[in-house]
């Protein structure tokens, strides 16, 4: 597969100044979904009030999952991780396209997943944002996507970690296939 920037976003909507296990639970379930399809991982309004370098100590510390968070550590090796607060504004360029994951697309915003394999290919980077919590993502960041993914393409809600591996996992299959019949 090409070298692409396709980075899966995960925006902490639980409590933004405890550190609670879900957070660390689901950076470490992300960490190898990531490092296995290829993507970077970018963490925004974590709870964390340390670098990077730390956060992965921490989360190795913390929990087994993944490995005891080595792919998390992989991922930070190869700059592959990125921590910051949610962007008041823009998202840095370098991740490309804002894609907005839903159950419930807006339809002029709408995007098959083969429809994004394809740009994918065509060397266009994208950040797939997917929000931690019960709430899901913040209604305001629907209008700064460009797209919007229903990962299902059945408007079917996946539990965060649930959707964490199927976006990475269903993206990589459809462009492996495409490469296969060029």
């Amino acid at each position: 597969m090409k070298h692409l920037m396709l980075t899966l976003g995960i925006v902490n909507t639980y409590d933004k100044i405890k550190v609670l296990d879900a957070h660390y639970r689901a950076i470490a379930r992300a960490a190898p979904i990531c490092h296995a399809f290829g993507f970077h991982l970018a963490l925004y309004d974590f709870p964390f009030k340390m670098t990077a370098e730390e956060l992965v100590a921490f989360v190795m510390e913390k929990t087994t999952i993944g490995e005891s968070g080595s792919y998390l550590k992989t991922l930070y090796e190869k700059n592959h991780l990125s921590v910051s607060d949610l962007p008041k504004k823009g998202f840095p360029s370098q991740f490309g396209e804002i894609v907005i994951t839903t159950s419930k697309p807006d339809p002029k915003r709408h995007v098959m997943p083969v429809k994004i394999a394809e740009e994918a290919l065509r060397n266009r980077s994208f950040l797939f944002l997917v929000g931690l919590g019960h709430k899901g993502l913040p209604k305001e960041l629907f209008e700064r996507g460009k797209y919007h993914l229903d990962i299902t393409c059945k408007g079917l809600s996946l539990e965060t970690c649930t959707a964490i591996g199927a976006i990475p996992a269903n993206l990589s299959g459809l462009m492996t296939n495409l490469e296969g019949k060029n």
